[in-house]
């Protein structure tokens, strides 16, 4: 029978290549994540959304962070790297890494616990922001937190030689300067890197005065005299000729039309004045007198009665 038929050497191969891949899976991964963002860390055991969660325990050394339990709710740990995680499946999502944040995780997930490392890599420049040509700048980067801290490197756009330091000092700021830098440090046989991106721009042109050349003080213009002396008649108090030429022009007319309202004004109290002194000089119409004479009245006029009496008398 040939050797590689025996079970019990079939056996011994299973568990040798068990006993291989275990430390392998164990090892974990090295996840490397800038100063401010998020971090995604793989737990390593069942994540397939179309099976049932798995029992899932994060650690960062005896401390718990997060757990979930099949059927149950996140139970999360009291520290603030415990706060701001959440669970994304079996996996660890930590919003907003700091520096606090990095270390040793561990995932216990099905009854197997898998190692992790979290660097946290810190990449500013300052002053912060766009940089101005001419100006001074610091680059710094730093590694959190192993021990020993890595030899950390910057490489220049567009330079194949990198500076072997965790600060580079740029005085003064080029515009070459500008565009993508490369923080870099070996960890664990491989190279880790994060990126920092720089923005330069030119100062503003400064203007220079025409009436100076570069040999010296010596004037360009001919007529540099009579020029500010009528700039000195034109400008009186701050103000333009034409300005006050304005405001004369506003007074004159303003005190005309003063004048001519004044004037009005009397004329119309000097009609009113007239009107009534005409009125007052009237004289009211009295009623008219009849003369009383004095002649004496006529007699009356006998009556036909008593002249037919005197009649009937005579005959």
């Amino acid at each position: 029978m040939p050797p590689n038929s025996d079970p019990t050497f079939k056996m011994k191969t299973i568990v040798w290549f068990m006993l291989v891949l275990g430390p392998l899976t164990a090892a974990g991964d090295v996840v490397v994540v800038k100063q401010g963002e998020k971090a995604i860390i793989n737990c390593g055991g069942n994540t397939d959304p179309r099976m049932d969660p798995v029992n899932v325990d994060w650690k960062r050394g005896q401390e718990s962070l997060i757990r979930y339990f099949k059927r149950g709710t996140p139970l999360k740990g009291q520290s603030d790297t415990a706060k701001r995680s959440s669970l994304r499946q079996a996996n660890l999502v930590i919003s907003d890494v700091n520096k606090e944040d990095a270390g040793k995780l561990t995932c216990l997930a099905d009854r197997q616990t898998y190692p992790h490392t979290l660097l946290v890599v810190s990449a500013s420049v300052s002053p912060s922001g766009e940089l101005k040509r001419g100006s001074k700048a610091t680059l710094k980067c730093q590694v959190y937190d192993p021990n020993p801290v890595p030899k950390v490197q910057w490489m220049k756009p567009g330079v194949d030689k990198p500076t072997e330091s965790h600060t580079v000092v740029l005085n003064p700021v080029d515009l070459s300067d500008a565009g993508t830098w490369v923080c870099e440090f070996p960890w664990d046989g491989q190279t880790k890197n994060v990126s920092l991106k720089i923005k330069v721009k030119a100062p503003e042109p400064t203007t220079v005065s025409p009436s100076k050349t570069s040999e010296g003080n010596k004037k360009t213009c001919n007529n540099c005299d009579s020029t500010s002396n009528d700039s000195g008649l034109l400008v009186l108090l701050g103000l333009s000729l034409w300005v006050w030429v304005g405001i004369g022009v506003g007074s004159l007319v303003t005190i005309s039309l003063m004048v001519v309202v004044i004037v009005l004004y009397k004329r119309i109290k000097r009609r009113k004045e007239r009107h009534r002194r005409l009125k007052n000089s009237r004289q009211p119409l009295t009623p008219r007198q009849y003369c009383e004479c004095d002649h004496p009245t006529a007699a009356a006029k006998p009556q036909q009665g008593r002249r037919r009496e005197k009649t009937l008398l005579m005959e």
